[in-house]
This record gives structure tokens, sequence and C-alpha cells, in this order.
């Protein structure tokens, strides 16, 4: 008489894990990270440090408190802390990075019952908390490779089409990184490099990123910013590569259906290029995400797949 395993699910297993999935992210953030340091020198590679290290001592330092099992070992509050670096500009004091990590680890993921709970990016919430409680820390620019004594502060290519001007950056530069912003989000190769790593990899689909970036260059394509039509730079420029592939695609804050990641993108989409437009900042990729991880309940809901096997409801009849 043959012998039967009864197990409890899943059924269907997979050799991935929260590490191994974390290990690829912060794999894939290695090229904009290099060029990033590349760029903007040794201070960007203290700033990178101290968002990692604190985000992982924070993480750390909670669980000892609260009594919870320690999970730094799966890599979760690593890419917390690269994102958050990568969303900083050079110029920073390193104390901005500590303060942004407490907040993201702290406030955003572990109050809310930690990785998997957590119904906002972790990174961007920090971020949002530095750009409102810091706006001078988290808004002076410096040119790429000329930080330090000699550094000349700068406008953005998004704050100079902001201001009605046509960025005075070339496409190369725009390309490689060679131009003010924030220290991860300048070299559009190297994000999209890492972007496409992971979707070889499986770790991301390729619905979120690609509907996302589709949606800005059509909006604005047609609307264009002060009559300048140049969505080329709306695209390589700020911070839609890297939100678009790191950040919009978190599994904890988007959607998992396929119809509720389109919506996902395609509000992503129209809030950034909103906020770009007619907002007075001439970023809106972090504020458009994190407006759209609140509504991702709301999506899941009118997009959740009908139950295998599952009888349709049936609707009481009106009483005579």
């Amino acid at each position: 008489m043959a012998n039967f395993v009864v197990s409890g699910t899943p059924h269907v297993r997979s050799k991935e894990s929260i590490q191994s999935i974390m290990r690829d992210v912060i794999i894939a953030l290695v090229p904009a990270s290099v060029m990033g340091i590349y760029f903007f020198g040794v201070r960007a590679l203290m700033i990178i440090v101290a968002a990692v290290a604190s985000a992982v001592f924070f993480e750390w330092l909670y669980q000892k408190i609260m009594k919870k099992p320690v999970t730094i070992n799966d890599l979760s509050a690593v890419v917390t802390g690269l994102l958050l670096a990568m969303n900083l500009p050079v110029a920073t004091p390193i104390w901005v990075p500590i303060v942004g990590s407490a907040f993201a680890i702290i406030i955003a993921k572990q109050l809310f019952g930690g990785l998997g709970q957590n119904f906002i990016n972790p990174a961007l919430a920090g971020r949002a908390f530095l750009v409102a409680s810091y706006p001078t820390e988290m808004t002076s620019w410096t040119s790429a490779g000329n930080f330090g004594a000699d550094a000349v502060a700068v406008a953005t290519p998004l704050a100079q089409l902001k201001g009605g001007v046509i960025p005075d950056a070339s496409f190369t530069d725009v390309l490689v990184g060679n131009i003010g912003g924030c220290i991860g989000e300048t070299c559009a190769v190297a994000l999209i490099i890492g972007g496409i790593y992971l979707i070889a990899k499986h770790v991301i689909s390729w619905k979120v990123p690609v509907i996302y970036i589709a949606t800005v260059f059509v909006l604005t394509a047609a609307i264009g910013r002060n009559g300048l039509r140049v969505p080329t730079y709306e695209l390589f420029t700020g911070g839609l590569m890297l939100g678009a592939f790191f950040m919009a695609t978190d599994y904890a804050s988007s959607p998992v259906t396929a119809k509720g990641q389109v919506i996902f993108a395609l509000g992503c989409g129209l809030i950034t290029t909103l906020i770009r437009i007619f907002g007075g900042y001439p970023e809106g990729v972090s504020y458009s995400i994190l407006i759209m991880n609140l509504c991702v309940p709301l999506i899941e809901r009118f997009t959740e797949p009908t139950i295998f096997g599952a009888l349709p409801k049936v609707k009481e009849a009106k009483k005579a």
C-alpha cells in the first residue's frame, strides 16, 4: 500500500527566497551605485554606507527591543538603505541618511508589521519625510565630478525644464549620468541595465516599469512643460527610471494581479506627469508611487480574479 504525504499549502514551491530576491535587487543596483560614486566621488560612497548601515542597525535594534526575531539576514533592510541613498543628493549631510533610514525602517516598515506588511515603500517614505523636514538639505544639487571645496551648485535638468529652459546637458551626459541630481538616479543606462536584469531574473514583471515609463512619455510629449515638449529629458533625467524599476515594483506595496499592475502603472505615470507639469515641484516620481501605494487595496479589490470553482454570487430577490 502506497504511503501519501499530506502537507499544508502551498504545494507548488520555489527555490527563490526573500534573501535571494533582495540579493538580486542589490546586484541590479550595483551599476547605478558605481556610476554615482564615479561621478560624485567618495562622498557618495559615504552616504550609501551610512544609509545602509543605519537601516540594518535600526531594524536590528527595533526587533531586539520588541523581542521579535531578528531578520536582518534577509537583506531587505540593506535594500531599503541602498534605495534611500540612491534618492539623496551628494551634498546632503551624513546625518540625513541616518535619520531617513530610522524613519523608513521603524515608522514605515516595522510599526506596520515588518516586511510584507508595509503598505508604502519604506525608502520612498523615508525620502518624503526628509524632503518635508529638511528641504534645504534635500534640494542642494552639485554638478557631477565637482563636489568638495570647488563644488558648484547647479539646477537639475528637470528644474531647468520647470523654468521653461531647455536643459544644457547633452543627451550623452543624460544617459551616462554626468548631470546634477540624486546619487543613484542620474545614470539612466545603469538603471536600465539593472531593470533588465531584474526582469530577466523574473524578480519583477515588465508591466509596471514599461507602462509607467510609456505613460510619462506619451503625456509629456502631448502636454509639455511651458510649451517645451522634450520627453527624452523627462524619461532619462530625474527619478523615473529608478522609481519605475526599483520602487514601483515593490512586492508589498504594489498590486499582484496583472490588471492591477496596469492600473497602478498608469496611475503612477499620470500623477508623475501632473506633478511635474502643474505642481510646484519639478519632480513627481516619489509622491506618485506613494499615492498609488495607498490605492493598492482598492485596486486589488476590483481586479481580484474569480476563485477557481467558486459559484457566482446570486443577488437576493427583490421583495415584492
